[in-house]
């Protein structure tokens, strides 16, 4: 009896998902390189002179993905898709002196038992350039 209950623990341990950790092919399966990517602009908008309007203020983008067991991922979410999401929503006009301001990317996971949904999303504000008067 006690080599049964040995057995099924063994097999539970080394079967299950609490063997991730230990498999060395556990590796293969997490994601690569989406959960670790972070955005970096060169772009700088300085904002100090009042040369500016407000278009539109927190305009959003999200991506949802799926993955299973919080491992294996069936849909990631993709910051491209939030992003395009996000110009979408900005309706920014060709021709015009447009830009994106205070670019904020979030991400987050929710957990649940069998499956988790990660989440990317992006915010900014619109902002519209006009013509500095010339003083004569």
């Amino acid at each position: 009896m006690l080599n049964r209950y040995a057995g099924l623990t063994l097999a539970l341990l080394l079967g299950g998902c609490a063997a991730a950790p230990l498999l060395p092919t556990a590796s293969t399966l997490l994601p690569s390189g989406s959960a670790t990517a972070d955005f970096h602009s060169g772009t700088t908008v300085k904002l100090d002179q009042a040369n500016f309007v407000m278009v539109k203020t927190n305009v959003t983008g999200q991506c949802k993905g799926f993955a299973l067991f919080g491992l294996i991922t069936i849909t990631p979410a993709r910051f491209s898709t939030a992003m395009d999401r996000l110009y979408g929503g900005a309706d920014l006009q060709p021709g015009h002196p447009q830009t994106l301001v205070n670019v904020v990317a979030e991400r987050s996971t929710s957990f649940y038992l069998l499956y988790s949904i990660p989440r990317v999303s992006v915010r900014a504000d619109v902002v519209e350039f006009r013509k500095e008067s010339v003083s004569p």
